[in-house]
């Protein structure tokens, strides 16, 4: 059933309401069209139930040059109700050894941070989430995070105490397990 507002026929109110929750209030709709439109080389993104737009899974191929390289690594971002302007949470499914990845999969660069001061001053606030930040920006920190590890702020230590003191030894041949296991695992 319609609304008649100044002679023009409209939507209701609610319905209008419940469109724009179920599209992340326009935005998650939007970002999914420009994805498929452009696709970005590096990963895929798409819905895990066409009914949650709250769920997203993403494949994030391991970048080239890397230890990651040929690596498929599924994760999930979950959107918070007042996205855009809360950052959504990102996990790795696919086991992965990262200096920045805790054991849990829990991802955790400053892109996804709560906006606003670092209480421990370790990061600027235009390092931290924005709500100008897109599905993309994320993807793309989290592709140069798997090319650039920051082992300064560790959320694995044991995988920053490796990727600084033996890169080239225990943390490459966790890193090369977990590649092999991404690529066996990657489409089920």
């Amino acid at each position: 059933m319609y609304e008649e507002t100044a002679g023009v026929y409209e939507p209701p109110s609610s319905a209008v309401a419940t469109c724009r929750a179920r599209c992340l209030g326009g935005v998650g709709c939007r970002q999914r069209r420009e994805l498929n439109k452009n696709p970005v080389e590096g990963f895929s993104a798409g819905l895990i139930d066409d009914n949650d737009l709250y769920r997203w899974e993403v494949l994030i191929i391991g970048p080239p040059d890397t230890l990651y390289e040929g690596g498929v690594f599924k994760a999930h971002l979950t959107f918070p109700k007042d996205y855009p302007l809360r950052p959504p949470k990102m996990k790795f499914i696919t086991e992965i050894w990262h200096p920045n990845v805790d054991k849990n999969g829990d991802v955790c660069i400053s892109i996804l941070h709560e906006p606003g001061e670092d209480k421990y001053g370790y990061e600027k606030p235009e390092e931290r989430w924005l709500p100008i930040h897109t599905v993309e920006t994320i993807m793309i920190s989290v592709i140069s995070m798997l090319a650039d590890p920051n082992g300064d702020s560790p959320a694995n230590v044991d995988a920053a105490k490796e990727w600084r003191e033996d890169r080239n030894g225990e943390f490459k041949r966790k890193v090369a397990r977990c590649v092999r296991k991404s690529q066996e695992t990657a489409f089920e």
